[in-house]
C-alpha cells in the first residue's frame, strides 16, 4: 500500500496560503464504521459534484511508547440505491502527492472509507487531502480547495482567557476581539522566535468563536515554546494580553510616527508553566492605612550600582530589594510602594507598560519572566515575614502601543476600537485605554486580583487616577464603573487602593474630584504645594495648618489616613535637590536653591539647605495622614536639579556611611519612632477634635491666618483622655514652624502644676543633638511659661511630661 509523504520541516508546520501538511503514517487500515471515541471530532463537506464526505478525528488511547495517538477517517456515503457518483473507486491523496490510500467499501456497504493513524506526537497539525477517481479526476469541495481538517486542534472554550489547561488535558487559548474577521493562533518552535511562526492555525468563527471570544485548545504542544495570536490577516504576532509568562522583545527596524528610528514592538508569549510556589505560612501584615511609613523605590535603581554590595544576578532585581530589608526597617518604613513592574518600554520607561500580567524579565535574577515571577514572589515573602506590605504602581490608563502596525504589541492589533479610547484624547498622543468598557474593566480587575492571589501584593496605587474616570468618548464619568468595581471587588477589598492623580502623558497633577465610596486613598499633591511654598515663604499659613491636620478640605468624609502625604517624588526633584536649585525651568516645582544654585561650598548655604531638609521631613511625619518617602531622600541623591525621569541615576550605597546620611537617616528613624509612640496624635483613621487643637502666634495672640508675610505658626495639640484604659493619659505636644531668615522668640503655654515641657526636636541645632528621645538626658526641659528661641528656618517639637518630686 502506498504511503503518504513525509512532511517538510519544522514538522506540522502550516503553509502561509493555508493548505495543510501530512505528518508520516503511524498505521494506515480500513474500517467499516467512523470511529467514535471519546475525543473526537466530526466534519462533514460538501463537494464540487454534489456530494458528501464525512471526516472524524479520533484520539486514540496508548499507541507508541504509551503516547496514544489519532485515526482520521474518511467516508464517502453511497447515494440511496447503493451507487456511487463516481464508478470505480476513490482514492486519497494528501495535497500535492501523486500517492494515495484507496477507500474500502464499509461492513455495512453504504459507504467507502478509509482510516489513517498518527501518532499523538506529529499533532497539532492540518490534514490537507483530496480525492480522485479511477479515470484520475479530482473531487475537491464545493468551494474547489481542498479538504482540510485539523488533528490535535478542538474548538476549546471561552473562558478562561489567555492560556489555561482544560478539563480533557488541553492547553486552551482564548481572545477576546469583537471586530477581527479573523483570527489565527501562531505557535513558534525557537525561544528566539523570528518572523515566520512554525505552526498556524487559523480559527473558524462557526467553531472557534463563542460570542465575542475566540479560541482553541490544542492537545498537545510539545516542541513549541512559545505563541502569539494574529488578528484581522494583518501578519503581525501580539501578545496575549491575559498571558502569564512572556519573553522579550524581538527587535526588528521600524520607524515612530515622530521619524524616530527605534526597534519595532514584537514580544511572544511563552508556553512555559509557571512552577507552584511554595508560599508557606505567608500572612499579610495587614496594617490598618493611618500606621503606614511608605518609601517609594524603584527596583532596578535601588541596588543596581555596583556600590550596594550585591552580586550581579541580585542587582537592580526584586532580590536586591530584599536583600536591603534591613535598610527599610531601620527607617521605620513599613510598606514599599514600587514603582511600575509591569513589562514596559524601555525608552520611555515603566509608566509605559505594554502587559499586565506579569512582572519585568530585567527584575528576575536571570533576566526572564520565570525568575522574575519566582523573585518577586520570594521578595513579597521576605517583606512581609518583616512585616512590610508590598504595594504596587500599576498603570492601566495607557499602554506604549503605537497605532501603526509595527508599533503594536497587543491590544492595539486585537482589537484597537475596544480597548482603546477611539479617536485619544485631546492634546494627548498615547494610547489611551478605554477603562470603563466592560471588557476592558475585566482586564483590569483580573489583572489586579492576579497579583493579589498569585503574588500576595498588598494594595496597589494608580497612576494616572483621573483617566479611569474617563468614558469611551474621552468624557468624565460621574460614577465610574471601573472605580467602583474596584472600591467593591472582593478580593481587592482588604488590599490598600491609592489614587494618583499625576500624570506621565504630560507630567502633569490633575486635581479631581475623585469619587472614593470611602474606600480610595489619595496621593495628595497639594500637600506637597503648599509645605514646599510655606518654607519658602510663599504661602499663608493657613494652607500649611489645612495640611497638618490631614488636609480636610480634601479628605472631609473619609479622615486623614486616606491622605498620602509627600514632598518630592520620582516625577520631580529629589529633596536635595529641591532645596538646591530653583532656576527659571524649575518654576513648578516651588524649589528654593537657599541663596546659590547648584553645588556650593559655602557654609552658610549648606547649612540652611541641611536645615530646610529637616523642616520637610518634619512636617511630613507630625502632618497627619501616611508619609510617604522618595527613594534616594535619605540619603542626599541627586539629579543634578533635572526632573527628568531618564536623568535618574541609581542608589550609591557607598554615601550611607557619611555622616550626612548617617544623620538624616537617623532623624526619620526618630520620627518614625515618633509617630508610632503618639499614635494618637500622629496616626488616626479620624481627625482631632476641634477643641484640641490651639493655634498661635509667637506671643500666643491669633495667627495672621490672611497675612502673606506671615511665615511662623505655633500648634498646640491637647493629648485626648484615653477612657478604655486607666493611666493612658499623655503630654500635650506644642510644635513652631519658622520660615523667616530671622529667628523668633515665641511664648509657651502654660501647664498644669508639675508638668514640664521636653525639648524633643530643633532642626537648627547641630546633629546629633537636633532630636532626642525623652529618655534621652540631653532632652532640654523648659519649666513654667518660658520664651524659647526659634532660629531662622527652624521647626520645633516639645512634649509636656509630667515629673514627679
Amino acid at each position: 500500500m502506498a504511503s503518504l509523504p513525509a512532511p517538510p520541516a519544522p514538522l506540522g508546520s502550516c503553509p502561509r496560503g493555508g493548505g495543510g501538511v501530512t505528518p508520516p503514517r503511524r498505521a494506515i487500515h480500513q474500517r467499516g464504521t467512523l470511529a467514535r471515541a471519546a475525543r473526537s471530532s466530526r466534519y462533514r463537506f460538501r463537494t464540487d459534484d454534489d456530494g458528501v464526505v464525512d471526516v472524524a478525528v479520533s484520539g486514540e488511547e496508548g499507541g507508541d511508547g504509551g503516547g496514544g495517538g489519532y485515526a482520521v477517517s474518511v467516508e464517502v456515503p453511497r447515494m440511496p440505491g447503493g451507487a456511487l457518483r463516481r464508478e470505480g473507486g476513490l482514492v486519497l491523496r494528501a495535497s500535492g502527492s501523486g500517492e494515495g490510500v484507496p477507500l474500502a467499501p464499509a461492513d455495512s456497504g453504504a459507504s467507502l472509507a478509509a482510516e489513517l493513524s498518527f501518532d499523538a506526537p506529529r499533532a497539532p497539525f492540518y490534514l490537507s487531502f483530496l480525492l480522485t477517481d479511477a479515470a484520475g479526476a479530482e473531487i475537491r469541495t464545493h468551494r474547489r480547495t481542498s479538504f482540510r481538517v485539523p488533528v490535535g486542534v478542538r474548538p476549546g472554550i471561552p473562558a478562561p482567557l489567555g492560556m489555561s489547561i482544560s478539563g480533557d488535558g488541553g492547553v486552551n487559548f482564548a481572545v477576546y476581539s469583537k471586530n477581527a474577521n479573523a483570527v489565527a493562533l501562531y505557535l513558534y518552535a525557537a525561544a528566539a522566535a523570528g518572523d515566520d511562526p512554525a505552526l498556524e492555525i487559523d480559527l473558524d468563527p462557526y467553531i472557534h468563536r463563542t460570542g465575542n471570544v475566540w479560541h482553541v485548545s490544542l492537545e498537545n504542544v510539545k516542541g513549541y515554546v512559545s505563541y502569539a495570536f494574529c488578528c484581522g490577516g494583518i501578519r503581525h504576532p501580539l501578545l496575549d494580553p491575559y498571558a502569564k509568562v512572556i519573553g522579550d522583545f524581538v527587535s526588528g527596524n521600524s520607524v515612530y510616527d515622530e521619524g524616530v528610528t527605534a526597534p519595532s514592538m514584537k514580544c511572544f508569549a511563552s508556553l512555559a508553566s509557571v512552577p507552584r510556589y511554595n508560599w508557606g505560612r505567608d500572612r499579610r501584615p495587614c496594617l490598618p492605612l493611618e500606621k503606614l511609613v511608605v518609601y517609594r523605590a524603584n527596583v532596578a535603581l535601588f541596588t543596581k550600582d555596583r556600590s550596594s554590595g550585591l552580586p550581579d544576578d541580585a542587582a537592580g532585581t526584586f532580590s536586591g530589594l530584599a536583600a536591603k530589608i534591613e535598610h527599610f526597617r531601620s527607617l521605620g518604613v513599613n510598606a514599599i510602594l514600587l514603582e511600575p513592574i509591569f513589562p514596559f518600554h524601555q525608552v520611555k520607561g515603566p509608566y509605559f507598560p505594554y502587559h499586565f500580567f506579569s512582572p519585568m524579565n530585567l527584575y528576575g535574577s536571570e533576566g526572564s519572566s520565570v525568575s522574575a515571577i519566582k523573585s518577586m514572589k520570594d521578595m513579597v515573602k521576605a517583606m512581609h515575614r518583616s512585616g512590610i506590605e508590598v504595594l504596587l504602581e500599576v498603570v492601566f490608563t495607557h499602554t506604549a502601543e503605537g497605532e501603526s502596525e509595527c508599533q503594536m504589541i497587543s491590544m492595539r492589533g486585537i482589537d484597537n476600537s475596544l480597548y482603546y479610547i477611539a479617536n485619544g484624547i485631546a492634546g494627548c498622543k498615547a494610547s489611551i485605554l478605554n477603562c470603563n468598557h466592560p471588557v476592558t474593566q475585566k482586564l483590569i480587575l483580573d489583572s489586579l486580583r492576579h497579583w493579589v492571589l498569585d503574588f500576595h501584593v498588598d494594595g496597589f496605587c494608580f497612576i494616572n487616577a483621573p483617566y479611569l474616570a474617563r468614558g469611551p468618548s474621552g468624557e468624565y464619568l460621574s460614577r465610574p464603573p471601573l472605580l467602583e468595581a474596584i472600591a467593591f471587588d472582593p478580593v481587592l477589598s482588604m488590599t490598600k487602593i491609592i489614587a494618583d492623580p499625576w500624570s506621565p502623558l504630560d507630567i502633569s497633577n490633575m486635581q479631581f474630584p475623585f469619587p472614593h465610596w470611602k474606600r480610595w486613598a489619595e496621593m495628595n499633591t497639594r500637600f506637597s504645594i503648599d509645605v514646599r511654598k510655606f518654607l519658602k515663604k510663599e504661602a499663608l499659613i493657613s494652607d500649611l495648618a489645612t495640611r497638618l491636620c490631614g488636609s480636610g478640605d480634601l479628605f472631609s468624609t473619609r479622615g486623614p489616613a486616606f491622605s498620602l502625604n509627600y514632598v518630592s517624588r520620582n516625577s520631580g526633584l529629589s529633596l536635595v535637590d529641591l532645596v538646591s536649585f530653583s532656576n527659571d525651568e524649575l518654576l513648578s516645582e516651588s524649589s528654593w536653591n537657599c541663596g546659590e544654585e547648584g553645588p556650593s561650598e559655602d557654609n552658610a548655604v549648606l547649612q540652611t539647605r541641611l536645615r530646610q531638609i529637616r523642616n520637610f521631613l518634619f512636617i511630613l511625619f507630625v502632618s497627619l495622614g501616611i508619609p510617604v518617602l522618595n527613594m534616594g531622600d535619605e540619603c542626599g541623591h541627586s539629579a543634578a536639579g533635572s526632573v527628568s525621569y531618564r536623568d535618574r541615576g541609581p542608589l550609591n550605597w557607598r554615601g550611607m556611611k557619611t555622616t550626612f546620611v548617617k544623620e538624616v537617616t537617623g532623624f526619620i528613624s526618630f520620627l518614625s519612632a515618633l509617630r508610632s509612640r503618639r499614635d494618637d496624635i500622629f496616626q488616626r483613621r479620624e481627625f482631632l477634635k476641634l477643641e484640641n487643637i490651639h493655634w498661635y502666634g509667637s506671643d500666643l495672640s491669633e495667627p495672621g491666618w490672611d497675612d502673606p508675610t506671615g511665615n511662623f505658626l505655633c500648634m498646640h495639640i491637647n493629648a485626648e483622655v484615653n477612657e478604655m484604659a486607666a493611666g493612658s493619659v499623655r503630654g500635650d505636644l506644642y510644635i513652631c514652624f519658622n520660615a523667616n531668615e530671622e529667628s523668633v522668640s515665641a511664648t509657651l503655654p502654660a501647664l498644669a502644676e508639675g508638668s514640664v515641657w521636653l525639648r524633643l526636636v530643633d532642626t537648627s541645632l547641630a546633629f546629633p543633638g537636633f532630636f532626642a528621645t525623652e529618655s534621652n538626658p540631653k532632652v532640654q526641659q523648659v519649666p513654667g511659661l518660658s520664651s524659647y528661641h526659634v532660629g531662622a528656618h527652624t521647626c520645633v517639637l516639645f512634649e509636656s511630661k509630667r515629673v514627679t518630686a
